[in-house]
């Protein structure tokens, strides 16, 4: 644990602790399936760990991917040059879980999977190394490797960054871990591009996973740096994408922070490893749309749409909806599932009314509301 750009394991392991204190769990971003590019430049304890180098990389591992919708070259080759570990070797799979382990055992609350659709299923060719492809198994504990286990102690989070497209097996990798949605944010955007949910279908997760072991973004750091495909978008356009996957009760969503001083016109702003990015994730409507989704949990969802297209409501029983409008500022008239009344919104303190099942007042342009039942 610990290198130049984290820090040392002794750091990581204060900083684990200092976040305990306020309730606050890390997640560890995980990449088990690559070593460095040159591979002159792996460590010889790590080979030694593994029986040497012929056993730490697949036959064709440090060969790259030709064809990223063949699952055989997606699993076993090497992903955009990085060579692909075996990670079906045994010792391999030993000398990573005691890794595992001991940030479990620094305080870590779980783990993000790094190019996990980059690592085979049982149902995935295997190697001619291998006899079967069980890292999932062992990964989630399902299975031990020479009398090793994953520690299950303590509940912990688990998901992989499995990006859709043809032939990933979505519902396989669903038996171990979340999964992203990201085909649910590319929808989500092009609303958000638009400024209108005509044209788009936002009740389908667009998955075949179950909903509730969705993690749901806006945009992710791929979708924000590689090709910039969402940094056009504007911190108030984030934010509206937030309160609905925050409001809506599937999914986990995660708020990427961009860099400090980006806009859509420079999207690198401030950029550098260490510091934190921007304060959007700071503004009124980010925290209200965070304390909406706690105070919903249980509470059924519907979704209704303005006759214009320009403002949706995620409805949560009859004790809260959150109103999000794209459009420019006006009077709205929605559909809604609240009781009839009068109601406060809590962030910006603008007055909405409910009759006979329709919900009425004035928004502003690209802006989110939180309306709560008052007990």
């Amino acid at each position: 644990i610990g290198n130049a750009i984290v820090g040392t394991r002794e750091e990581m392991k204060q900083m684990l602790d200092s976040a305990a204190k306020y309730n606050v769990k890390v997640i560890v971003d995980v990449l088990p399936n690559h070593t460095a590019f040159d591979v002159d430049a792996v460590s010889d304890d790590f080979y030694k760990a593994v029986g040497g180098r012929a056993r730490m990389f697949h036959s064709n591992g440090l060969t790259p991917i030709k064809d990223y919708n063949n699952r055989e070259q997606c699993t076993l080759w090497a992903m955009g040059s990085l060579p692909d570990v075996n990670t079906e070797n045994p010792l391999f799979q030993y000398y990573y879980m005691k890794y595992v382990n001991e940030l479990i055992a620094c305080g870590a609350g779980g783990f993000r999977y790094d190019t996990a659709k980059h690592i085979g299923l049982p149902s995935d060719p295997k190697d001619e190394k291998s006899s079967r492809n069980n890292f999932w198994e062992v990964a989630t504990g399902r299975e031990a490797v020479n009398g090793l286990s994953l520690d299950t102690s303590k509940e912990l989070f688990i998901y992989g960054e499995v990006l859709q497209g043809k032939d990933v097996k979505e519902k396989e990798y669903s038996k171990y871990l979340g999964l992203t949605a990201s085909n649910y944010g590319g929808e989500l955007r092009k609303a958000l591009e638009n400024r209108s949910f005509s044209g788009v279908d936002l009740k389908s997760w667009h998955h075949q996973a179950n909903p509730k072991q969705l993690i749901t973004w806006v945009e992710s750091h791929d979708t924000y740096c590689n090709a910039g495909e969402s940094s056009g978008l504007t911190d108030a356009q984030i934010r509206c994408g937030w309160a609905i996957v925050a409001a809506r009760a599937s999914g986990v969503p995660l708020f990427l922070s961009r860099p400090a001083g980006s806009s859509p016109e420079n999207r690198w702003g401030n950029n550098r490893i260490g510091p934190r990015g921007n304060d959007n994730f700071f503004h009124p409507e980010v925290v209200a749309a965070n304390h909406f989704r706690q105070r919903m949990v249980g509470e059924k969802e519907t979704l209704y749409y303005s006759t214009d297209g320009k403002v949706m409501e995620v409805a949560r029983g009859k004790k809260g909806a959150a109103l999000i409008n794209l459009g420019e500022a006006g009077d709205i008239s929605i559909k809604t599932c609240l009781p009839d009344g009068s109601y406060t919104d809590a962030v910006h303190n603008v007055s909405f009314t409910v009759q006979k099942g329709m919900l009425k007042g004035r928004v502003e342009g690209l802006s989110s509301y939180i309306l709560e039942v008052q007990e």
